[in-house]
């Protein structure tokens, strides 16, 4: 075991801690006195403890596989305990336990059998001991006032205590890697996990950590250069610890606590402004004197030599109104050409709706694109009207015409058109242009006529 990446490991930690504690302070003390958007541990359960079961691999997710072939999962168990330092972070010791296994039972990428001098083996993980720094990375939530499931994520670093078993390749016998004692080996854990609140004292807690060792001691057996790792994956019971009453400092929602502590603060600024109101009612009065503008010309009634102009008309200084600058309208005409009546008939012959719907099919949008840009070019108006055929009810066939129109309209107004200029009107099955006892004639009652003027 590498004695120095202990130390730098340990040292690390107790650097760490110094800056938790001190953003505790800071928080806890802070000088803000109307909104905090974190009030101190204090008000909160900080302290859990938990249990877990699953299955122990010689292999992790990331880095490669062991020093045999197949391996096989096993059972393990584990606990820890935590502190919560903030909603985001805390710090957790963990205990897990178990067995890991593995044999040369599969072929390699040769399809050959690995030349081993060993045919399998089993390590028993008498305990490993972690301290670990764990990260909710889904705490804040902008959706909910309560949060019911957070991602986490961990680091840590710890020492684990194991005894290899070997079996011989050609005696089939097993033996203890190290008779003497048990190997006690730095790991570094890495893992996620999701954890479900269930209660304020419980939660449900599915994790997967992955251990890098610093060693090929873990299988009992030096082949190449990489180092051993193994993985827990599980599930568990996390129970907080604290008097009722007070929520887990791990589900605080901060975001939806500094709303309501934002609201709180203006509905007691404004009764402060309702107040300050009440008493400045006397200047308030004798400033109305001098600034009371009644017909809302922009010279006040002090100073206004023709009270009573009307609305939006221009004053002198005096109040009185200026003569109206006289202005000559010209009227342009607007003249409808084949060109213009060709565009409408087009996109009037491409128009298809989705069955039964007023989803207008993706086949149409250009022949529409260039109706919307006669309509912007030359300011003209359209009326948009919808029918249907005698298929169904009336209501319903109202109800379809109209929202068809209503579709094309939207989708003009989408392209710029302004919606003004647009009329959209559903007439049903009461204006149908063929007979509706055949299917073609009934195609034919299915539209939406357009009408520029």
């Amino acid at each position: 075991m590498n004695k120095s990446i202990i130390w730098r490991a340990s040292c690390a930690l107790m650097a760490l801690l110094p800056l938790f504690s001190n953003a505790q302070d800071q928080t806890s003390t802070s000088a803000v006195p109307s909104v905090q958007l974190f009030k101190g541990p204090q008000e909160f359960k900080t302290w859990s403890i938990g249990v877990n079961g699953g299955i122990l691999a010689p292999v992790a997710a990331t880095g490669g596989s062991n020093d045999f072939t197949k391996w096989k999962a096993s059972g393990g168990y584990g606990a820890y305990v935590k502190y919560q330092l903030l909603h985001f972070m805390a710090l957790r010791a963990d205990y897990v336990g178990g067995k890991l296994q593995a044999d040369n039972s599969k072929n390699e990428g040769n399809d050959k059998p690995r030349v081993s001098p060993y045919s399998s083996f089993e390590t028993k993980l008498k305990w490993s001991a972690s301290l670990n720094a764990v990260f909710n990375i889904t705490t804040v939530n902008w959706l909910f006032r309560k949060n019911f499931v957070l991602l986490y994520g961990s680091v840590g670093g710890g020492i684990a205590g194991y005894s290899p078993a070997l079996t011989r390749t050609s005696s089939n016998t097993s033996f203890d890697y190290k008779p003497d004692g048990t190997i006690k080996e730095l790991i570094i854990p890495v893992g996620a996990g999701l954890k479900f609140r269930l209660s304020e004292f419980i939660n449900l807690d599915l994790g997967y950590t992955m251990y890098y060792t610093d060693g090929d001691n873990l299988d009992g057996y030096h082949r190449g250069p990489n180092k051993d790792k193994f993985s827990y994956g599980y599930a568990g019971l996390e129970f907080a610890l604290g008097k009722k009453g007070k929520p887990q400092l791990q589900w605080h929602n901060p975001a939806a606590a500094t709303y309501d502590e934002l609201e709180a603060q203006k509905a007691t600024l404004r009764t402060a402004l309702d107040a300050a109101n009440q008493n400045n009612a006397r200047l308030t009065a004798d400033v109305d004197k001098l600034t009371k503008d009644s017909d809302g010309d922009g010279v006040s009634d002090f100073f206004d030599k023709c009270p009573g102009t009307p609305a939006n008309t221009a004053v002198d200084g005096a109040g009185c109104p200026l003569p109206a600058p006289v202005i000559e309208k010209k009227e342009e005409k607007v003249v409808i050409t084949e060109e213009d009546n060709r565009i409408v008939k087009e996109a009037i012959q491409n128009l298809e709706f989705d069955f039964a719907k007023a989803t207008i099919k993706p086949q149409s949008y250009s022949a529409l694109d260039r109706v919307a840009d006669l309509l912007k070019r030359k300011n003209l108006n359209l009326k948009l009207s919808g029918h249907t055929d005698n298929v169904g009810s009336k209501t319903r066939n109202l109800a379809l015409s109209r929202e068809r129109a209503e579709s094309v309209k939207a989708y003009l107004v989408g392209k710029g058109v302004n919606a003004s200029k647009i009329e959209a009107v559903g007439y049903g099955m009461t204006q149908p242009i063929a007979s509706n006892k055949t299917a073609a004639g009934r195609q034919k009652n299915r539209r939406v006529e357009f009408t520029i003027f």
